[in-house]
């Protein structure tokens, strides 16, 4: 599973590429304004940063709009993924952009019929919301099972992206679901790596290697 993540705060953004955790980054309109800096200068660092797909979501919801948006966007860096909304419209464009060899994320999935559109369309990328869904009662899990059946049926190349993810169990059902990516916060990414026991052991292992008196180098 590749591991976005989902932010545009460059510090933190920064802190996971060097732990060699990133294959891309999402960002959205509400990240952008959490970041509180100008969309064209914030997405250009981050792309200097991550070598991986860069989304970045036009505003616009008419088709050409979206489509002069997604120009500006894509002169930002060559990883630019665009993302577009999963509305006719935005089905639109994708199939115009990636007719015109550009990456598309197709955002705020929440059906399998959605996601077959998507496919059809081209997208590089499809995201459904699993923490949205399950937020109304929904079963967000069972939404990235039916569309990797769906795609696994007919052999689409669009990547599921899991996105709405709010807790380290909604990664490991995604992953073995068969999610081909998963798009974290920052926070919920860090998390993956603790464990009591992981902690207890270093303890001990420290402990024991004091009493040895030894140093390393």
């Amino acid at each position: 599973m590749k591991f976005f993540v989902d932010t545009a705060d460059v510090k933190d953004i920064r802190e996971l590429n060097d732990a060699g955790l990133l294959d891309g980054v999402t960002t959205n309109p509400s990240l952008i304004m959490k970041a509180g800096r100008d969309i064209m200068d914030v997405t250009k660092e981050i792309c200097s940063i991550v070598e991986g797909p860069v989304s970045a979501e036009v505003t616009a919801v008419e088709y050409s709009g979206m489509m002069r948006e997604a120009e500006v966007l894509s002169k930002i860096a060559d990883n630019i993924c665009i993302k577009v909304p999963l509305t006719l419209d935005g089905l639109k464009a994708c199939k115009a952009l990636t007719s015109d060899g550009r990456m598309v994320n197709v955002t705020l999935c929440f059906s399998a019929n959605q996601a077959l559109l998507a496919a059809k369309a081209g997208a590089t990328f499809i995201s459904p919301f699993i923490g949205r869904l399950d937020d109304m009662g929904i079963d967000g899990m069972e939404l990235i099972g039916e569309i990797r059946t769906i795609y696994d049926n007919y052999d689409f190349g669009t990547e599921i992206l899991a996105a709405s993810i709010r807790t380290v169990n909604h990664v490991k059902q995604a992953a073995m679901i068969g999610a081909d990516v998963a798009t974290v916060p920052p926070a919920t990414l860090k998390a993956l790596v603790k464990h009591p026991l992981t902690d207890k052991g270093l303890e001990a292992f420290l402990a024991d290697w004091a009493k040895t008196g030894q140093k390393i180098g």
